[in-house]
C-alpha cells in the first residue's frame, strides 16, 4: 500500500488515496500503522476517497481504530494532498466528512505547493443533547434540559477533582476547562482518561486544558478520545475559541497555541461559522506491505 505521511502542526496522520488502494479493514489498519514502535507512527489513518456529494471524501480513523467524524488538522492536509498530487486544480475544495461537507480554501506557496489552508468549520453545537453531554449528572441540572441550555462554566466532579467545564461540538464532542496552572505542568496521561471515559460523555470526549494569555491569545493541550494526547487538534482549537468567547475571556478572533504550533481561529458573528487557518505539511511518502 502506498501512503503519504502528513501533519498539521504536529497532528500527524497516514494518508491513503482511496481511489487507488482498497483496504478491507481500515480500523484495524489504523491501529497497526499508528503504532510508533512497530508501525509507521501517527495519530491515525485518513483515506481520501471520491465523492458524489462533494469534491472528495475524508474517511478518518483514530489510532485505536475507532472512526472519527472530523479532524481540523487532517482536513487541511487532505486539501494539500489533493492539490499537490494533481487530483484537483481548485484552490477551494468541498470535502465530505461524517460531520458534513466542509469548504477548504487553499493557499499555494512560491513553489506552487500548498502551504496553509482555511477551513469553514461551520457553526458550533452547544445543545448538550447533540454534543452529547448527560446534564443529569451535572450538579444543579436535570436531564430534561439536555437539549436546550448550554453547558458553560459548569462545576463537575471528574477524576476525583472538581473542574469547571464548557462543552462544545465541532462535529465531534469537546470538553474545555480553563486553568490558571501552566498547562504544560499537567499530567495529561493521568487526567485525560478520566475525562474521556466520564459517564458525563456517553460517546467519550476530547478534552482541552487552556491558559488565557490575553484576549487574543490562548494556549492549550488536548487529550483526544481514541488517541491520547496529541500535539494539536484543529476542532479542539475551534472549541476552545468558542468556549473562551462564551466565558467572556477572549475576542472572536484569537491565536491558539498548541504543542505543535499556532492556529488562527475566527468565530464570525454574522454567520455564526468558525474558521480555522493553519499550515499543512507533507513529511514523506512510502510503501508498506499489508
Amino acid at each position: 500500500m502506498h501512503f503519504t505521511k502528513m501533519h498539521g502542526i504536529g497532528n500527524d496522520y497516514v494518508y491513503v488515496d482511496g481511489s487507488k488502494e482498497h483496504i478491507e479493514d481500515p480500523g484495524r489498519l489504523a491501529q497497526r500503522i499508528s503504532d510508533r514502535h512497530f508501525g509507521i507512527g501517527s495519530d491515525g489513518l485518513i483515506l481520501i476517497n471520491p465523492s458524489s456529494e462533494a469534491d472528495f471524501e475524508m474517511e478518518m480513523y483514530n489510532a485505536d481504530g475507532s472512526r472519527g467524524a472530523m479532524c481540523g488538522n487532517g482536513i487541511r492536509c487532505v486539501g494539500k494532498y489533493v492539490y499537490d498530487h494533481g487530483l484537483t486544480d481548485k484552490t477551494e475544495v468541498r470535502i465530505l466528512t461524517l460531520s458534513g461537507i466542509k469548504t477548504v480554501a487553499l493557499f499555494p506557496g512560491e513553489d506552487g505547493r500548498i502551504e496553509r489552508a482555511r477551513v469553514d468549520m461551520g457553526e458550533p453545537v452547544l445543545e448538550p443533547g447533540r454534543i452529547p453531554v448527560k446534564t443529569s449528572l451535572i450538579p444543579g441540572r436535570s436531564g430534561k434540559d439536555e437539549e436546550k441550555e448550554p453547558v458553560i462554566a459548569a462545576p463537575c466532579l471528574i477524576g476525583g477533582g472538581t473542574h469547571s467545564i464548557t462543552c462544545v461540538s465541532m462535529g465531534n464532542p469537546h470538553c474545555v476547562t480553563f486553568t490558571e496552572r501552566d498547562v504544560y505542568e499537567l499530567n495529561l496521561e493521568e487526567i485525560g482518561p478520566s475525562f474521556e471515559r466520564s459517564p458525563l460523555f456517553p460517546e467519550r470526549v476530547n478534552t482541552e486544558f487552556v491558559n488565557v494569555l490575553s484576549r487574543d491569545h490562548l494556549r492549550m493541550r488536548v487529550y483526544e478520545r481514541g488517541s491520547g494526547e496529541t500535539w494539536a487538534c484543529g476542532t479542539g482549537a475551534c472549541a476552545v475559541a468558542v468556549a473562551a468567547v462564551l466565558n467572556g475571556l477572549a475576542e472572536r478572533r484569537v491565536t491558539v497555541t498548541l504543542r505543535g504550533g499556532d492556529l488562527l481561529i475566527e468565530w464570525d458573528e454574522t454567520t455564526g461559522h468558525v474558521f480555522m487557518t493553519g499550515p499543512a505539511e507533507e513529511v514523506y511518502q512510502g510503501d508498506i506491505c499489508l
